[in-house]
């Protein structure tokens, strides 16, 4: 297929527009010698003389009078293709379907929340919530999902990322625990028996590198591989469950008779983003997307 000057099809539409190429050349700033040599390559490309003297003016051929419409309207989707979007977009009248990725924490706490945020706003929006078993970026770059969260570690350079919250871990026993008769040293905290979650199995974490670092260690009797398991077995025990604050985000039936309190021992942050494609980025209704996911998520976060 020859290649294709977009910029002919512009010409044209001043030409057709003004009948002139005097008044073409005014209209896009050309001198008329170069719109007279746009209008010979015009010419040549169609195959017709589009415009030809009559008397004093230019009137057009009837080939030339065919393709006015079309031309206009051409050039006016060109313009809009070849142009950033910046259309206004009515959530109201949106109808697609939103892939979100998220771990079954998230999920969990907060997929109540986004729908009625969503769907308070957008009322042919569908949502459909995907697990997340690792950080691969593929399904973000392939597009069978739309939006990832979680929190922020490794990913694939182009994918772009908002910070949705700042989290920190803490312990979670059921309301009237021992533990809570008194203050929550490094030393009462490992005594007692644990439950944690992990995706990958992993049973041991920062936690208790810092707890080794006192010289101590707390005996893990099971790992689960959620938060909201390792919550439930913390309400009907005595093990004590390492959660993320935002599990207490509001009164939820999650963690209805248990009782959060601060670590003794430091622990790494969590940062928990929404992370997508670039391609998305300029996407009316993405962007709406993930600014309506990012503020419903921040109201609900505990401080």
């Amino acid at each position: 297929m020859p290649s294709i000057d977009l910029n002919l099809l512009v010409a044209l539409e001043a030409l057709l527009a003004e009948g002139s190429v005097t008044g073409a050349a005014q209209r896009m700033g050309l001198s008329p010698s170069a719109m007279s040599r746009t209008l010979t390559r015009l010419r040549a490309a169609t195959g017709d003389p589009l415009l030809v003297q009559a008397g004093r003016s230019l009137v057009a051929t009837p080939h030339a009078e065919g393709l006015h419409d079309r031309v206009r309207e051409v050039a006016r989707e060109a313009r809009a293709v070849l142009s950033p979007n910046l259309a206004a977009m009515d959530p109201a009248s949106l109808d697609r379907t939103f892939t979100i990725r998220t771990n079954e924490g998230f999920a969990t706490l907060f997929a109540a929340t986004l729908v009625a945020a969503v769907t308070a706003a957008a009322s042919k929006v569908h949502l459909r919530f995907l697990p997340k078993p690792d950080k691969d970026a593929g399904p973000l770059r392939d597009g069978r999902i739309d939006l990832d969260i979680g929190v922020v570690g490794a990913s694939a350079p182009e994918v772009r990322s908002r910070l949705i919250f700042r989290d920190r871990f803490v312990g979670a026993v059921r309301t009237g625990h021992p533990l809570l008769t008194g203050p929550v040293t490094p030393v009462r905290y490992a005594a007692c028996l644990h439950v944690v979650s992990s995706r990958k199995g992993a049973s041991v974490g920062p936690v208790d590198d810092a707890l080794r670092r006192l010289d101590l260690k707390r005996r893990i009797v099971v790992t689960v591989p959620g938060f909201p398991d390792a919550l439930a077995i913390a309400r009907r025990s005595d093990l004590i469950a390492l959660v993320p604050r935002s599990c207490f985000a509001s009164a939820d039936p999650l963690t209805e008779g248990l009782t959060p309190f601060e670590l003794p021992v430091a622990s790494p942050g969590l940062e928990v983003a929404a992370m997508w494609h670039p391609r998305l980025d300029n996407d009316p209704a993405h962007r709406w997307l993930r600014e309506t996911v990012i503020a419903a998520c921040r109201r609900a976060q505990p401080t």
